[in-house]
C-alpha cells in the first residue's frame, strides 16, 4: 500500500530492474543520479493516469507525501537518506494545474483536446524493446508535444507538455504500462539493471532494454531542440521580445538527462571564455573550465565549424551519441548550447557542448608529465603502478560498454592519451565521441572519411577506412603500451630506432627484454614485474597489426584482470613500407603486411 498521504503506490521502487549504481555511495556524478531518479519516480505517475485517469499530483502537500514515500523505498535499498530532497527539493514540479499545458489536468480533458485518438496510441502501443518501435514511439510524441504546445499558445511550456505526453504514452497507450521494464526502458529512458557487457544474455530483459533506453533518449533530445528551435522561430513574427526572454533560460530536456544552454549562463561560467580558464585544445574545439550558478563546474567545448558539410553534423552526431550514455567510465555530457548571430534560428553560428569537469585532466598530461619536446627520452610519468593498472582496465571497461553494452555498438576511432581524462579519484573516463559512429548490426563499415591520430590509428583503418570493434581495440593496444613504457606512440627521437611504439615494444619482447620496455619508474618500485610485463603483452597482442589476431576487447579485459591466459604473441609481418598520407603532418610509414590484415577481417 502506498504510504499515507500519497496517492501513488512507490513499492515497486524495490523490485523493478533498475540500475542503483549510479546512486550508490560515493555518488561520483549527482546529475546522472537524479535524472534516474526522476525516471523511476515518473513511472508511478504514468500508473497513477493509468488507474485514475488523473495527470500528475493535485497539490504539494500529495506530492511531498510521495516524495517522502520515494525517499523511504530507497533507504530500504541502502541509498543515502537525502537523495530524494537533494535530487527534488521543490515537490511543485510534479504538481498539475491548468496552466500546465493546454488546460489538460484529465484523461477526459486530454481526448477533448486532441480526440479519441493520437498518433502516440499507435505507435507507443507494442513492445517498445523492439529498437525500430522505440523510436516510432518517440517520433510520435514529439509530434503531439508540438501539437499541444500549440494549442496551449505559449512555447515555454514545451517542456511541461513534453512530461504530459511521456505520462500519457507509458500510462495510458503502452499495452504493458509503465511498470513493464520494456516500456520505462523505452519511454522513461530509466537506465536498468544489466549483466557486464562481455556477458550476451538475451533472457535478461535488462539487457535489451537498455539500449532502446538510450535510442528515445537520443531521438528526444534533438528531435525536441528543433522542436523548440521551430516553435519559437513562429512565435517571435508575434512576440518577438517575449520569446527572447523565453530563450534566455537555460532548461533541462525531459528524459533525456540533458539541458539545453542559454550561452549567457556560459559566458558568465567562463568568465566570457577566458583564455586563462583553457583546460585543453584538439582538432575539433577548446575546452574551458566554467562554474555554472549553482556552484558546479564543467568543461565547455567550443565545437569547431569545420566546413559546411561536417559542422553541424559532427555536432550533432557527439550530442546524439553521448547525451544519454551512462557508464562509470565515460565522461558524462550534461547538455548542449546552440546560438547565432541573427535572427534565422534555424542556422546556428556556435556551438558548445557542456560535460562534467574532470579534475585531474588527461592522461597525456600524467604519462608525459615532464616531457619537454615530446622526445620519449624525456618523458617521465607521475603516475603510480596501481593507478596505471587502474586506468588501463577503466578504458578497457569503458570500451567494452561502447562495444557490447550498447546497440548498435559504437565504436570511438580515436582512443588515445588526450581523449582519457581522470576524475577526482584518478579514475579513467573516456572522452571525445566527436569521431564515433555507430556500426550497422553485422557490418563493418568503411568509411568515406579517415579520422583519428596518427600512430593510434589501426592499419587496416588508415588506409583503406575498414572501421571494426577492433580498430579500437589497436587504438587500445598503442595506449597501454604508452601507459606501461612512458613512451609517445609515435616516437621521432634520434635515439629512437622505431618511429612506432608498437614496432619498438614487440622486437623488445621477441628478443626476451620486455621489461625494457617498462617504465624505469614502475621497475625501480618494486612493483609485481609478472603482472606488469603480462600487461605490455596484451598491448602488443591488442596492437598486432593482423586483425584476426587482435582479441576483442572483452577478451582482453579478461586477459588483463589474469582471468585468461595470454596467448604466445604472434610475429609482426615483415615491413612492405606502405606510406598513407592524411592531416597536417604528412605520410607516416606504416609496417604491416597489409594485404594480410585485410584478408583477416
Amino acid at each position: 500500500m502506498a504510504a499515507d498521504g500519497c496517492l501513488m503506490d512507490l513499492n515497486y521502487v524495490g523490485t523493478f530492474p533498475w540500475d542503483r549504481s549510479y546512486c550508490q555511495p560515493p555518488i561520483s556524478n549527482m546529475t546522472s543520479c537524479c535524472t534516474t531518479l526522476l525516471s523511476l519516480f515518473g513511472i508511478a505517475i504514468g500508473q497513477r493516469l493509468r488507474l485514475t485517469g488523473l495527470f500528475r499530483l493535485p497539490n504539494a502537500t500529495a506530492a511531498a507525501a510521495c516524495l517522502a514515500d520515494f525517499s523511504s523505498n530507497l533507504s530500504a535499498l541502502s541509498l543515502p537518506s537525502d537523495l530524494v530532497h537533494t535530487c527534488f527539493p521543490s515537490p511543485q514540479r510534479f504538481v498539475i494545474t491548468p496552466d500546465f499545458c493546454a488546460g489538460i489536468l484529465t484523461r477526459q480533458n486530454w481526448t477533448a483536446k486532441l480526440g479519441p485518438s493520437t498518433a502516440i496510441d499507435s505507435a507507443c502501443r507494442s513492445d517498445l524493446s523492439v529498437p525500430t518501435q522505440c523510436y516510432a514511439c518517440a517520433d510520435a510524441g514529439v509530434a503531439v508535444t508540438a501539437q499541444l504546445t500549440d494549442l496551449d499558445g505559449n512555447v515555454s511550456h514545451t517542456t511541461q507538455c513534453l512530461y504530459l505526453v511521456v505520462d500519457y504514452a507509458a500510462g495510458v497507450a503502452n499495452q504493458f504500462g509503465p511498470e513493464d521494464p520494456r516500456a520505462a526502458g523505452c519511454i522513461f529512458s530509466l537506465a536498468l539493471s544489466s549483466p557486464s557487457p562481455p556477458t550476451h544474455s538475451k533472457s535478461h530483459t535488462a539487457a535489451i532494454i537498455t539500449p532502446i533506453a538510450t535510442a528515445l533518449a537520443l531521438v528526444l533530445l534533438f528531435s525536441v531542440l528543433g522542436l523548440y528551435l521551430r516553435l519559437s522561430k513562429s512565435k517571435k513574427k508575434r512576440k518577438l521580445s517575449k520569446n527572447q526572454e523565453q530563450r534566455s533560460r537555460s532548461h533541462a530536456r525531459p528524459n533525456t538527462g540533458s539541458i539545453l544552454y542559454d550561452i549567457e549562463e556560459l559566458d558568465k561560467a567562463t568568465d566570457n571564455f577566458s583564455e586563462r580558464n583553457i583546460v585543453g585544445r584538439g582538432g575539433f574545439g577548446v575546452v574551458y573550465k566554467g562554474t555554472l550558478s549553482d556552484g558546479s563546474l564543467v568543461a565547455v567545448k567550443k565545437v569547431l565549424e569545420l566546413n559546411l558539410e561536417g559542422g553541424d553534423e559532427k555536432f550533432q552526431n557527439e550530442v546524439e551519441i553521448i547525451s544519454h550514455l551512462r557508464h562509470r567510465n565515460l565522461v558524462p555530457l550534461r547538455g548542449c548550447c546552440i546560438t547565432n548571430d541573427n535572427d534565422d534560428m534555424e542556422e546556428a553560428k556556435e556551438r558548445y557542448l557542456v560535460y562534467d569537469y574532470m579534475p585531474n585532466g588527461s592522461l597525456a598530461d600524467r604519462i608525459f608529465a615532464s616531457s619537454v619536446d615530446g622526445n620519449s627520452a624525456k618523458n617521465k610519468s607521475t603516475l603510480t603502478w596501481p593507478q596505471r593498472k587502474n586506468i588501463i582496465l577503466d578504458v578497457a571497461k569503458g570500451l567494452a560498454y561502447l562495444h557490447y553494452g550498447v546497440k548498435p555498438a559504437i565504436y570511438h576511432r580515436d582512443i588515445k592519451a588526450t581523449n582519457i581524462l581522470l576524475d577526482g579519484e584518478m579514475r579513467a573516463r573516456v572522452a571525445d565521441f566527436g569521431l564515433a559512429r555507430q556500426s550497422r548490426e553485422g557490418l563493418s563499415p568503411l568509411t568515406s572519411k579517415v579520422a583519428g591520430t596518427h600512430g593510434y590509428m589501426a592499419p587496416e583503418y588508415a588506409l583503406y577506412g575498414q572501421l571494426t570493434a577492433k580498430s579500437d581495440v589497436y587504438s587500445f593496444g598503442v595506449l597501454v603500451l604508452e601507459i606501461m613504457s612512458g613512451r609517445n606512440a609515435l616516437d621521432k627521437s634520434a635515439e629512437s630506432n622505431s618511429a612506432l611504439i608498437t614496432d619498438w615494444a614487440s622486437k623488445l619482447v621477441k628478443s626476451g627484454r620486455a621489461e625494457e620496455v617498462l617504465d624505469a619508474a614502475l621497475v625501480s618500485e618494486g612493483n609485481p614485474k609478472g603482472i606488469m610485463e603480462r600487461f605490455v603483452l596484451v598491448g602488443i597482442l591488442c596492437a598486432h597489426v593482423m586483425v584476426v589476431l587482435r582479441p576483442t576487447i572483452s577478451e582482453a579485459l579478461k586477459m588483463l584482470e589474469g582471468d585468461i591466459d595470454v596467448p604466445p604473441i604472434p610475429d609482426r609481418p615483415t615491413a612492405l613500407s606502405h606510406e598513407y598520407a592524411f592531416g597536417e603532418h604528412g605520410p607516416i610509414t606504416a609496417s604491416p603486411a597489409l594485404s594480410a590484415s585485410i584478408s583477416g577481417l
